[in-house]
């Protein structure tokens, strides 16, 4: 009896440690290559007219390092940039897989479902940004804008609808 507690509080302290070791042991190293190659795919990015050399630049470091995030959020913004929301969908959800808190990475996958018109699953993710974000983030209000933006039903007034009578001459027939 007058040993269980000191035991107990040593095998607390043990599983404590050894699952802090193990957990740094988990985790994947970052290639100095492949991060070479995400900044080299933002600064491509940038430019109107590099989207593919982008695209190269950031699959070429996702082949250096799958564990990427920076590498698929560039892969998901160059789909964009290229008018593919569906295929940004995808590249987002690989990066939220990896880590499913990344604000930057909900965003744009909810600005990529706005573009498809998945309004619902926009919102959710607007709430999930409004969960983490303590105050409004940056994040947080482009996504807002955008689905404000997306779900806006553009009106006519009558000075902007142009008629022009179409005269035929026809035959009417009778039965």
């Amino acid at each position: 009896m007058r040993i269980t507690p000191p035991t107990l509080a040593l095998s607390s302290l043990l599983l404590i440690v050894s699952s802090a070791v193990h957990s740094q042991h988990g985790t994947p190293s970052s290639n100095p290559r492949s991060e070479a190659l995400t900044n080299a795919g933002d600064a491509a990015l940038a430019q109107p007219d590099k989207a593919s050399e982008a695209a190269d630049d950031y699959e070429t470091a996702l082949a250096l390092d799958p564990q990427n995030r920076g590498a698929l959020i560039g892969l998901a913004r160059t789909a964009m940039a290229q008018g593919l929301p569906g295929k940004a969908i995808h590249y987002y959800r690989e990066a939220l897989e990896a880590a499913p808190n990344d604000v930057s990475a909900l965003a744009g996958q909810g600005e990529a479902m706005v573009a498809k018109g998945a309004y619902a699953k926009a919102n959710e993710n607007l709430a999930k940004i409004k969960a983490i974000c303590v105050a409004a983030c940056p994040e947080q209000l482009a996504l807002s804008s955008a689905i404000t933006k997306g779900t806006e039903v553009p009106t006519l007034s009558a000075a902007q609808i142009q008629t022009k009578p179409i005269v035929t001459e026809g035959v009417s027939k009778t039965n």
